[in-house]
């Protein structure tokens, strides 16, 4: 199949993907939207959101629809790594054997990832960059597709551990979910308080989603949007020479190198499902700001002012 067929096969899949999901998930479409773009971009996603808004769920949908092996982890306090990774275990001929954690998935769902300590948290760092996990000094290779999507409740932090910026960075996006319109709401209680429960298709394979995600990858981009892309993150460094007064005022820690090349993926991710064979500003412009408002460190006067990283980033697209 050439590339040009592969798009509009994969225009027409992503159509039917989103009706199947909508079975289930009512409204949330742009949350949807995201999660989806960063699984074909090849990315992992944090979705923020106070309980009930449907997260697990979704996510568990999402990875049916797409035929994906599903784990889900809570994260605890006294969570420890080997319960992440796995560990190794004596046999009855008393020889180590490795029991592999819940990491082993297509999708893992770590679920309030900032009620655990760091040292937990950095389990997940290497399987998220290098798609590997490292054990009593043996490397095991995690089955592709592999994607991380962590939830985190935004508003009770008590006993909560921030997640590290090297950990925040390795999220391709980071996405708001908002509670739902009236008339939402009143059909999710419709739906959910009978005896009636919907169920979704399998609508991919996992050897077809790494194959959506070899063809983004194809999907060559002109120099001119690769150049606003970098421009647009160098914009976020307070340091920068073009950094616009709102970041110098409200910023203290920029976006760095791994945005630009998040944008430009997501970018393309976005120019295909619209069908489209090459991403213009506009699509960069479209993904910005759940890639870029977790990259960017607020000072204390923008949280006096209450502003959000949101807020800022729509001020310089």
């Amino acid at each position: 199949m050439s590339d040009v067929a592969a798009i509009k096969n994969l225009v027409e899949k992503h159509k039917q993907l989103k009706t199947e999901i909508s079975k289930v998930i009512i409204g949330q479409e742009k949350v949807v939207d995201q999660i989806l773009l960063a699984i074909f971009s090849g990315g992992h996603a944090l979705l923020i959101g106070v309980p009930g808004l449907a997260k697990t769920l979704m996510v568990n949908t999402i990875a049916k629809t797409l035929g994906l092996d599903f784990k889900r982890i809570q994260f605890t306090p006294d969570l420890m790594p080997s319960d992440i990774l796995g560990s190794e275990i004596l046999d009855d001929n008393r020889n180590f054997k490795f029991i592999k954690g819940p990491i082993f998935a297509n999708i893992v769902l770590a679920d309030e990832i900032n009620r655990t300590p760091p040292k937990t948290q950095a389990a997940l760092l290497e399987a998220m960059q290098e798609k590997t996990v490292t054990v009593s000094g043996t490397n095991y290779k995690l089955e592709k597709p592999y994607f991380v999507l962590a939830t985190q409740n935004p508003i009770e932090q008590e006993g909560t551990y921030p997640l590290p910026e090297a950990q925040l960075d390795r999220f391709m996006f980071s996405i708001q979910l908002d509670y739902p319109t009236f008339q939402e709401e009143v059909d999710v209680v419709k739906s959910t308080t009978t005896h009636k429960t919907n169920t979704v298709d399998t609508l991919f394979s996992a050897q077809e989603i790494i194959k959506i995600q070899e063809l983004i990858r194809r999907i060559p981009v002109a120099d001119n949007v690769i150049e606003y892309a970098v421009r647009l993150v160098g914009k976020t460094r307070p340091k920068s020479a073009d950094a616009p007064n709102i970041i110098k005022e409200y910023i203290d820690w920029g976006a760095g190198p791994r945005a630009s090349q998040n944008l430009i993926l997501a970018a393309k991710t976005h120019a295909a499902i619209n069908s489209k064979f090459s991403p213009d500003i506009s699509d960069v412009q479209a993904v910005a700001e759940g890639i870029l408002q977790h990259r960017i460190l607020k000072n204390y006067k923008a949280e006096a002012e209450g502003l959000t990283e949101g807020m800022i980033i729509e001020k310089i697209l």
